[in-house]
């Protein structure tokens, strides 16, 4: 069945198949382009991936740690629980390099040898061991692999990397904000230690402030002990001098008495007797006070010993030089054995005290009974000198042993003297050591409170604040928002203009876009223009409604942003039409090679934002952009709908205008063509 449209080209009618056709082609066009690519990531499970994994774990903190395994089974899983991921298979390198080159894989993921190694080495390097490297993976596609087959495999796997490297960022930094609560902790720690420590010294700087004050004391009586040594010593020679001379008179009174025992008869032995008798009572009497004396000098040796004794005691205590408290030792020692031989003196010197008063008793009764000891034997008196030789040798023995306690009493001054120089250093060293001590005390306060201030510097994190912390860190910045799709939102109104502006180069391939008898026909010029114009606008009319309808099959828009994109699609159609028809009409066959142009630029300027700007101002100026801004603003709701509209209005009423020119012009003729065509051979 014929329809009263003119056919482009050829005189044969238009057919309703031919308009059918015509109508469905946009529809086809756009049905194969949404198919293939509007959301092409739900379809990802259709493209086949292989992994290789070459990772050798590594040992930390004596635990294995598989990371290229984890990766690979994160992969894999992500494959089962996730429509949106490719089908990947674990092989092996010479079976993935096969599969790549003979199509079974559209790409491959290699893990290299040291992943694991390199990807842990950043904690390692915060540990103080090793250099951090980072870790890489391969990814290979097929020289023949379709065009963004290379984009989708590497998006998929360098997401998945990225999980994996935020994964061990966040355990890293974990590790590193509760080693910050370690630190502060181990800070807090060492500042009361510190405090401690400063309390200590501050005690030990009182006690060595006052330590030179004891050592003055102590220098003060030893300086008196030396006095008192040398006074010692000097009353220790006057009593040897004197037993010395009680052992003279002893020795005397031995020889007189012998002369007594060959004189017995002597009518002078009543006086020698008597003479005797004195001297030998004055003989006890120095030998009582010199016993007295001896035994006050082994009583004040003894104290001296003491006082040396405790002395040494107390010097080592209170940090003296080892030197001097062995010298004070010494001296407490030679105090000690002075004190000895004063008292043997004094044993002695009673002794002869008694010997001297036995003497002086023998002696009183001699001279009062002369007469009676003539009568006696010799053998008493005998007796009487032997014991006063025994007396005289006693004195000379008391007379060496203080002789000897002299020796030792000027050697007690001597080491006094000794005890008192080293007190007198002891106490300018404790001086110096009471300043030193006092300036460790203030450093060391000082140190506590900057290991103070340092602990409460420090963060301090739980284990639940330690790895959100660390998930925030590793992962700073994510995006809401952002569609899985490789087209976007604007894929489905760039398909659309594109299928439409074809339809409507389509429509006019097979149309005629000017009546031929428009010469011939008396009606108005615009009248003819709109007749042409009328079939291709249903056509495109019907095309908008037809590529709309496939669109929502794909893509299940709300039926309210769908009623606006159908509206929009339909005008489309009309206004693409519109603009064909005058493309031809002014141009011919030049003006679809244009239209096919258009077509191309559709495709070039709306697919990528990295155009060239003289190609994005040329963009900016075709009929089509105001149909995709029109879409684009009904389907993704980013405004533009009316300044569309407007467009595709005002294109459509510049394209009937210049369709009607062509047409006025057309229904002119000039003279010489029509001499052409109406001249007849002769």
């Amino acid at each position: 069945m014929t329809l009263p449209i003119e056919r482009a080209r050829t005189r044969k009618p238009i057919t309703w198949l031919t308009v059918i056709g015509v109508i469905l082609l946009p529809v086809v066009i756009g049905g194969i382009l949404v198919a293939a690519l509007y959301n092409p990531t739900e379809r990802l499970s259709e493209m086949t991936a292989a992994i290789v994994n070459n990772d050798e774990p590594v040992t930390i903190n004596d635990q294995v740690t598989p990371l290229g395994r984890q990766l690979t089974a994160g992969l894999v899983e992500g494959s089962d629980d996730l429509a949106s991921n490719l089908t990947w298979v674990v092989s092996n390198t010479s079976d993935a390099a096969e599969g790549l080159a003979d199509g079974t894989y559209q790409a491959v993921v290699t893990i290299p040898e040291n992943f694991s190694a390199a990807a842990t080495s950043g904690g390692q390097a915060i540990g103080g061991t090793g250099t951090p490297e980072q870790a890489t993976i391969s990814v290979s596609t097929p020289p023949d692999a379709r065009i963004v087959d290379d984009a989708i495999s590497a998006q998929v796997t360098q997401a998945a990397a990225s999980v994996m490297g935020s994964t061990i960022s966040s355990a890293t930094l974990d590790n590193v904000f509760l080693g910050f609560t370690t630190l502060g902790d181990q800070l807090g720690s060492a500042a009361d230690g510190a405090h401690q420590l400063a309390d200590g010294a501050r005690q030990a700087a009182d006690g060595a402030a006052a330590l030179p004050s004891g050592a003055a004391q102590l220098a003060d009586g030893a300086t008196g002990i030396a006095t008192g040594a040398g006074s010692l010593g000097s009353g220790l020679d006057t009593i040897a001098s004197g037993i010395s001379q009680s052992s003279s008179g002893a020795t005397q009174l031995a020889g007189g008495v012998r002369q007594v025992v060959a004189g017995v008869g002597d009518p002078q032995l009543v006086n020698a007797a008597n003479t005797a008798a004195a001297e030998a009572s004055t003989s006890a009497s120095q030998t009582a006070a010199l016993a007295a004396s001896v035994g006050g000098v082994a009583q004040t040796s003894g104290g001296l010993s003491a006082t040396l004794g405790d002395l040494s005691a107390q010097c080592s205590a209170s940090g003296g030089s080892a030197q001097f408290c062995s010298e004070l030792a010494d001296a407490a020692g030679v105090a000690a054995s002075t004190a000895g031989a004063a008292g043997a003196a004094a044993g002695d010197a009673v002794t002869a005290a008694r010997s001297a008063g036995t003497a002086s008793g023998y002696a009183g009764p001699t001279a009062s009974g002369i007469q009676t000891l003539t009568t006696q034997t010799s053998a008493g008196l005998t007796e009487i000198a032997n014991q006063t030789d025994a007396l005289a040798s006693g004195l000379g023995q008391l007379a060496s042993g203080t002789t000897r306690s002299a020796d030792g009493a000027r050697a007690l001054e001597s080491g006094a003297s000794q005890l008192a120089d080293g007190a007198t250093q002891l106490s300018t060293g404790a001086g110096t050591l009471a300043t030193g001590v006092s300036t460790l005390a203030d450093g060391t306060s000082s140190l506590a409170d900057g290991l103070t201030t340092a602990a409460s510097s420090l963060p301090s994190y739980t284990d639940s604040e330690a790895q959100n912390l660390a998930d925030v860190v590793s992962n700073p910045v994510t995006a809401d928002g952002a569609g899985t799709s490789l087209f976007g939102a604007s894929a489905v109104p760039l398909l659309a203009t594109l299928a439409l502006w074809v339809g409507g180069l389509a429509s006019f391939i097979a149309l005629q876009a000017v009546t031929r008898r428009a010469l011939a026909s008396r009606r108005p010029s615009a009248l003819l223009a709109l007749r042409s114009f009328a079939p291709g606008a249903l056509i495109g009319l019907l095309q908008g409604l037809a590529v709309a309808a496939v669109v929502q099959s794909a893509a299940s828009y709300s039926w309210a942003d769908w009623w606006a994109f159908a509206g929009i699609a339909a005008l489309t159609g009309v206004a693409f039409a519109a603009v064909n028809q005058a493309l031809v009409a002014l141009l011919r066959g030049f003006g679809r090679w244009v239209a096919a142009l258009v077509a191309v630029l559709v495709v070039a300027t709306g697919v990528v934002s990295t155009i060239p700007g003289w190609l994005a101002g040329i963009a900016g100026f075709m009929p089509t952009a105001p149909a995709y801004d029109a879409m684009l603003g009904a389907l993704a709701g980013a405004g533009g709908i009316g300044a569309g509209i407007a467009g595709l209005v005002i294109w459509t009423v510049m394209s009937l205008a210049v369709t009607m020119i062509v047409v006025t012009r057309k229904r002119s003729i000039a003279v010489r063509d029509l001499v052409a065509t109406s001249a007849v051979p002769a």
